[in-house]
């Protein structure tokens, strides 16, 4: 059995990216400009490309989006992301062309390695393909790809990879008799 202890935690060999005062602003900016509803999807896309994302024309990113390292995000051309969506990119999120990422989804690249003393990140990039389809309030977890032309049903919870063309859903409760 491991004894954990959280005090000892380093993140070690976590990069993120940029230094400490562009981190700061980012942040500052995220909540100030980039959230609110009042934003226009043209400035929103503006300040989160001058935060080094790569965001293809016809984009549309929504209001409540909540996006951790910009400069670790690239979009696809036609592309959609819903209100709410989280994307937690700790490392690399790449969304293809023509893929809709619908309200509240999160991506999430991060995680812990429950085996160290010290649970240390195991962080991994996500890619999702084009033409696929993310629906509401689905989670995609660290390192897992979906294919081109896949959907995720809503409220999914996706920990492997996606085939093309393929279709993942949530289980669904039965009501009792």
């Amino acid at each position: 059995m491991t004894t954990r202890s959280l005090a000892g935690f380093t993140g070690a060999g976590y990069d993120k990216g940029k230094p400490f005062y562009i981190q700061v602003l980012w942040m500052l900016v995220s909540g100030l400009v980039v959230m609110p509803w009042w934003c226009p999807n043209s400035i929103r896309l503006h300040v989160l490309r001058m935060f080094g994302a790569q965001i293809g024309i016809g984009v549309s990113i929504r209001h409540r989006v909540r996006i951790h390292w910009p400069w670790k995000l690239a979009v696809g051309d036609h592309s959609w992301i819903g209100e709410g969506a989280w994307i937690l990119n700790l490392e690399p999120v790449t969304i293809g062309t023509n893929t809709c990422i619908s309200q509240d989804v999160l991506l999430c690249t991060g995680s812990h390695d429950r085996r160290s003393n010290t649970f240390e990140f195991d962080n991994a990039p996500i890619v999702v393909g084009d033409r696929a389809w993310i629906a509401a309030r689905a989670t995609v977890l660290r390192g897992v790809t979906i294919g081109d032309d896949a959907t995720v049903g809503a409220t999914a919870l996706v920990a492997n990879d996606v085939d093309n063309g393929s279709t993942v859903f949530a289980p669904t409760a039965r009501r009792a008799e």
